[in-house]
């Protein structure tokens, strides 16, 4: 299988999932390590921006230590001298300041192109997976990676990136600089590195689990919210408020004791680290005293000043190692996650498939198809069927009989675990899915409108279609007159609270599929949602939308499919008739016992 690489970003590769614990991170390095890679095509502005951070750190370091001299100069009252250093020290003060705006600047540039990356490779990745990843992965999951877990990755970056070279540079270049005022206060206060790099390795080797469960719950959360609400007059309609409730209650108790957790020995850091700097700042207070009073040297009291004045420094970056350190631990839990999906199996590539029809006649063939969505479950068996051009071929049976799939199977939406389906002689798996799905029309039983012109809408399969053509596909859809009834008709915007029934939108992509003007169509229960009257009329546009063309129907609603030139009637996954309805009916088998239960009943199978 091949990969491309996005927007010049690095392709990322993680561990092997099945490996995996899902209350343990699969791979802490290797998670900060992707994120590094992330950088790679903006490493001369990282690059810059880190040298700007190292040189204005510098410039601040060796402020005390000009102020130290600007006191001695005090004693023998040498203004010429202490007016030079106190410009010297403004003009660093200044340099350092210009610095830091600049490479704060260049950073957070550079983390917004590398969030900007990483959602383009989702949002390509989400149109590249098979739709049986979404079958056992909710959407609000896959919204929590491309959002929360992209965002906690940026703030990461615009964030630590200076902070880690400016306490690196402080922890290379503070030693130095102190030991240059006395060797023996130095060495006392380099015995709190590595306490506090004990401390930190302990308490992040204990703390990652904890980040890794924040970030799995919140994308649970997440999922429950975009189910719950995007169906929400069902779970108001059934009463199902409370246990929704519960479920979020369990979900966000998770989520608050991951979180509790996570801060709690993330915050542990900085007071022990205070602890530790705070014992080694008295040990050398009361060192520097027996120096200065053993040595009879007044003016080694400025310099015990200066040192302290760089031990507060010093005790900076070790403080801010224990906040960096948690913050990277949540970013590793949030980048995992990116990186796992950016991971996961993707569609066949189809870059070499050429083949086409030169002129579709409408010829489908299905030979020995078989298919699971699980391989324990088989769904389709052994389905054979030949649709002429032409031909309206209508497929009925109960529910969970494999109608749907079989339409999935043919749109190549999943791909048959064995058999093939033709297209004028000519194996779908041989043409890329794009162009497979370009050969038909398709009325779903869920409608599906975005926000915008009800004109865009219908021209979303045909965006070339002018407005005579798209008046003249709503007139067959028998829908013009609803829309010249809306305000500013065609150009009326849709949206989530436009007042428009469900048969009102089910018209409307009707309507769409028209304009596509496929050669072949498909109806997936098309006229479900209307009532009789409407249902009449969708049915004399749908004989003129399907004269000619290669049909199929799926219809529960079996007076809708007498004058299907072929019904293939289903149970469980196989072909169990074939015929048309006369003579089905005529046979006095499944579909004449279907049939007529509908009929003596008034409902529909």
């Amino acid at each position: 299988m091949k990969k491309k690489k996005l927007n010049n970003s690095p392709e990322i590769k993680v561990a092997d999932k099945k490996q995996h614990n899902p209350n343990k991170a699969k791979d802490f390095k290797g998670s900060i390590k992707g994120v590094i890679k992330m950088l790679k095509p903006f490493k001369w502005l990282v690059f810059v921006g880190l040298i700007f951070a190292i040189i204005g750190t510098v410039l601040s370091m060796l402020g005390p230590n000009i102020l130290n001299s600007m006191m001695k100069a005090l004693v023998p009252l040498d203004m010429h001298k202490v007016t030079t250093l106190g410009l010297i020290l403004v003009a660093m003060y200044l340099t350092g300041s210009i610095l830091s705006y600049f490479q704060g600047f260049i950073l957070g540039g550079v983390a917004a192109k590398v969030s900007r990356n990483l959602r383009t490779q989702i949002s390509k990745k989400i149109n590249r997976m098979p739709l049986n990843y979404f079958d056992s992965n909710s959407y609000g999951d896959v919204m929590s990676r491309l959002t929360n877990d992209v965002d906690t990755v940026g703030r990461t970056l615009d964030s630590i990136l200076s902070s880690l070279v400016t306490s690196i540079t402080m922890i290379i270049a503070i030693p130095i600089i102190m030991f240059t005022i006395s060797w023996q206060l130095t060495l006392i206060a380099l015995c709190e590195i590595p306490l506090a790099l004990l401390v930190v390795s302990i308490i992040v080797k204990f703390n990652q689990k904890y980040f890794v469960k924040q970030q799995k719950y919140l994308g649970e959360m997440n999922g429950h919210i975009e189910e719950i609400y995007s169906a929400h007059n069902v779970v108001t309609a059934f009463n199902g408020q409370e246990k929704a409730c519960r479920e979020f209650e369990i979900i966000n108790k998770g989520l608050k004791k991951s979180g509790r957790k996570a801060q709690f020995f993330s915050g542990l850091m900085h007071p022990v680290i205070n602890f530790i700097g705070n014992v080694v700042y008295i040990c050398i207070c009361l060192m520097g005293a027996y120096i200065a009073i053993k040595n009879n040297d007044f003016l080694f009291v400025t310099s015990i000043i200066t040192f302290m004045t760089y031990i507060k420094l010093f005790n900076q970056p070790l403080s801010q190692f224990g906040t960096i350190s948690g913050t990277l631990q949540q970013t590793a839990a949030a980048a995992e996650r990116v990186f796992e999906f950016l991971g996961e199996e993707e569609q066949e590539d189809e870059s070499e498939k050429t083949k086409t029809l030169k002129k579709v006649k409408g010829k489908v063939e299905f030979n020995h198809v078989n298919f699971g969505y699980t391989q324990d479950k088989q769904i389709i068996k052994d389905f054979c069927f030949t649709a002429l051009p032409g031909q309206k071929i209508a497929i009925v049976g109960p529910t969970g009989a494999g109608k749907t799939t079989m339409v999935n199977l043919l749109m190549r939406f999943y791909e048959t675990n064995s058999g093939e389906i033709k297209i004028d002689g000519v194996s779908t798996k041989d043409m890329k899915r794009g162009y497979v799905r370009s050969l038909f029309g398709m009325v779903l039983q869920d409608t599906w409108l975005f926000e915008g012109s009800i004109k865009e809408n219908i021209a979303y399969g045909n965006p070339n279609a002018t407005q005579e053509e798209i008046v003249e596909a709503c007139k067959l859809a028998n829908v013009h007159h609803f829309i010249k009834t809306q305000p500013n008709g065609y150009d009326m915007i849709l949206s989530e609270d436009s007042s428009i029934s469900a048969g009102q939108k089910q018209l409307l992509t009707i309507a769409r599929a028209m304009i596509q003007n496929a050669p072949m169509l498909i109806l997936d229960e098309a006229t479900s949602s209307v009532d009789t009257r409407t249902e009449i009329l969708i049915q004399t546009a749908m004989d003129r939308l399907t004269q000619g063309r290669t049909s199929f129907v799926i219809a529960h609603r079996l007076s809708t499919i007498k004058n299907a030139d072929q019904i293939i009637v289903m149970k469980d996954g196989a072909i169990v008739e074939v015929g048309s309805h006369n003579e089905l009916l005529e046979k006095k088998g499944f579909y004449a016992d279907l049939y007529y239960s509908q009929f003596e009943s008034g409902e529909d199978f």
